[in-house]
């Protein structure tokens, strides 16, 4: 890749996240397409090492929890499958949370 050069690439993650990639100036920018999420990531690319600068992309949009919601938003899930999930989530939190409690007093 020389130093200047333009690399642009469609990302589709699935089919929900169609977002715009491009390599310019050794960054790595991704802008979503939809008009809804309007918020962009920069990846510095060092020394032309894109795989590196990918692994740091995927390490963000984990830590984000984009493949989280990629998968939640694969099926359309009724308003009362959510609130049940949400709340079997909070009830598996607390548990949790209580186990942690009575191992630290014991």
């Amino acid at each position: 890749m020389p130093g200047s050069a333009d690399l642009r690439l469609q990302m589709h993650f699935r089919g929900w996240l169609p977002c715009h990639c491009a390599i310019k100036r050794r960054q790595l920018t991704i802008a979503p397409l939809r008009v809804e999420s309007l918020s962009t990531m920069q990846i510095i690319v060092r020394d032309n090492n894109v795989d590196q600068a990918l692994r740091a992309l995927k390490k963000k949009l984990q830590r984000e929890g984009v493949y989280r919601e990629m998968k939640l938003r694969r099926h359309y899930e009724k308003p009362s499958e959510k609130r049940a999930r949400e709340h079997a989530a909070a009830v598996s939190r607390a548990r949790k949370a209580d186990r942690k409690r009575a191992e630290r007093d014991n």
